[in-house]
């Protein structure tokens, strides 16, 4: 049966454009995380996928995590493989503080500010769309913490709606996990800032933490949790066990469209190629009207009995 909407018009493609990488764990010098995870080589191939890809990327954004100990040295190698990169893709670069970070370490070797112990928020603005980073750590501990100044910070920033809406990131995302222990370590007080958020702008939640990619809905508003790129963790590991395992890391995309966002997972994972429509093919078909591109790509090939 043939749809009565039409095919999408191809320059419908999303206003804005965000990578969302989390939780590389870097550690200082040659250093392999519990001493068999290469950090660098899986987030220098998250990189290569993103650059080689040619999508215009408005932002990079890295929710937290980003080295292991907080270490300067750690910080340095991250920030001399990630800025150029970013550079190059003419892309917004955005570190968010994570639970194994340390405020004023990172804030020295990666946002170029005087050292202080003080949350790291920020607000970024995307072509119109807004993008908060806002600090869940604890100095001290891994579970996640918002003050009230940081609620009431963010409570007068979301008075003013933005053209495009906001997209809150942070590290410790508000969702539930199965995992044993983990809940020890999650957001505290999670109601607090549902109450901020519920009827603003916020079209969008960013978060890592967990190791592994998962999605859900906080006081209304979708979450999405990018996967480690350094291991992950196991869902359906022995009952009341915690294992992580080098592999499974992927990033995710996050695409904004008028009224919508689309999430979606990119391993990085080295596969092999099955099947492909060269972009010569591809160009071909969108230089179509919609009604034959319908013609010349959706319509199956006649069976024979």
């Amino acid at each position: 049966m043939v749809s009565e909407h039409p095919a999408r018009p191809i320059e419908a493609m999303p206003t804005h454009t965000i990578a969302h990488i989390s939780d590389t764990h870097f550690l200082a010098g040659e250093a392999r995380l519990y001493g068999a995870i290469d950090t660098d080589t899986t987030l220098a191939r998250a990189l290569e996928r993103l650059e080689g890809s040619g999508i215009s990327f408005d932002a990079l954004v890295f929710t937290g995590d980003i080295a292991d100990l907080g270490e300067s040295d750690a910080y340095e190698r991250v920030r001399a493989l990630v800025e150029p990169a970013a550079h190059r893709m003419g892309a917004q670069l955005v570190w968010v503080m994570g639970n194994h970070d340390h405020r004023s370490r990172m804030r020295v070797e990666l946002l170029d500010e005087p050292g202080s112990d003080s949350p790291v928020d920020r607000v970024f603005w995307l072509n119109g769309l807004r993008l908060i980073a806002l600090d869940t750590s604890v100095p001290g501990f891994h579970h996640g913490e918002l003050t009230r100044e940081q609620l009431d910070w963010l409570a007068a920033e979301l008075h003013t709606p933005a053209a495009a809406g906001t997209i809150l990131a942070l590290h410790h995302p508000p969702i539930p996990t199965t995992l044993p222990l983990m809940p020890i370590l999650e957001l505290q007080e999670q109601d607090q800032l549902a109450d901020v958020i519920r009827g603003t702008d916020v079209i969008s939640i960013l978060g890592g933490h967990l190791h592994y990619s998962t999605h859900s809905l906080f006081a209304g508003v979708p979450i999405s949790v990018a996967a480690a790129t350094c291991y992950t963790m196991d869902l359906v590991s022995a009952r009341q066990s915690l294992v992580g395992r080098d592999g499974g890391q992927s990033l995710n995309l996050v695409q904004v469209y008028p009224g919508q966002v689309v999430h979606s997972v990119v391993p990085l994972g080295i596969s092999q190629v099955v099947n492909t429509f060269p972009a010569e093919f591809v160009d071909r078909i969108e230089s179509l009207p919609a009604a034959a591109q319908r013609e010349a790509f959706s319509r199956q090939a006649p069976t024979t009995d």
